[in-house]
């Protein structure tokens, strides 16, 4: 005991550098998922982006030949509307912007817009980076592609007008992948994770991690891959989650682990 005591006193003091760090940068949250309910999720669909507006999910789906966009009922998981892709098109990230979706492309150097009604395509915008994730803040879209920069495009021209760098306690917050912004903050999965991360779009620091690992059951989980959609309905304050193949979609709330 006495030992103990000795080495704690001999131990350097933090200089008043590293306190004054440590308090500008707030402890990660860590947080969990609570289910709500559940509801079928087309087992088909490889997804790739999700949101939710006026009772429906509009959904995003990848792979080469099966590529699509969908408009989906939540509670039964039947689309409603779809409009498949050229089979030499992959399928990412999706954004609503007023009634103009915005579906990204993974390697094709391309994102098409369309009428949130129809599905009509309204436009092609090129891009010079990979497609993954998209999302709208109201003034602008927020794209990921993998890494752990963020792009801001322009809601008109969709040319990059900024980047934002994520980190996680001070090191970068690679694999950033499907994304949507709910009250001011962005939320992004993270490829090849469980993980779901809050970040703060001005500092694009982690302010949260959220576990929504144990979603599927053992056996639900055979033949899937991971984890991949979110969507906000802001009248009901909950988040839909989902995943690539998955034959299922949650309704979540995030709470304190």
């Amino acid at each position: 005991m006495l030992a103990a005591v000795l080495a704690a006193l001999a131990a350097p003091m933090p200089s008043r550098g590293a306190v004054a760090a440590a308090l500008r940068s707030p402890a990660v949250e860590r947080l969990t998922v609570k289910v709500l309910a559940e509801h079928p999720h087309d087992p088909t669909s490889f997804t790739q982006g999700l949101l939710f507006k006026d009772g429906l999910l509009y959904e995003s789906t990848g792979l080469y030949g099966q590529s699509a966009l969908l408009a989906v009922d939540p509670a039964s998981g039947a689309a409603v509307r779809r409009v498949d892709l050229p089979a030499d098109v992959f399928g990412e990230g999706l954004a609503l912007a007023g009634d103009r979706l915005v579906q990204l492309t993974w390697r094709e150097g391309k994102a098409f817009a369309y009428s949130r009604g129809d599905f009509s395509r309204l436009a092609e915008y090129e891009i010079s980076d990979e497609g993954w994730g998209l999302t709208y803040d109201g003034k602008r879209f927020w794209q990921s592609d993998g890494s752990a920069v963020l792009r801001q495009r322009d809601p008109i021209t969709f040319r990059t007008v900024a980047k934002v760098a994520v980190t996680q306690d001070g090191t970068p917050r690679a694999n950033l992948n499907e994304l949507e912004w709910v009250d001011g903050v962005l939320y992004a999965n993270v490829w090849m994770s469980d993980d779901i991360v809050r970040i703060d779009p001005k500092s694009g620091r982690v302010t949260a991690v959220i576990d929504a690992s144990g979603l599927l059951a053992s056996a639900e989980r055979a033949g899937v891959d991971v984890l991949n959609g979110i969507a906000y309905n802001p009248t009901k304050r909950i988040f839909y989650l989902t995943g690539k193949h998955w034959p299922k979609l949650f309704e979540v709330v995030f709470v304190r682990r």
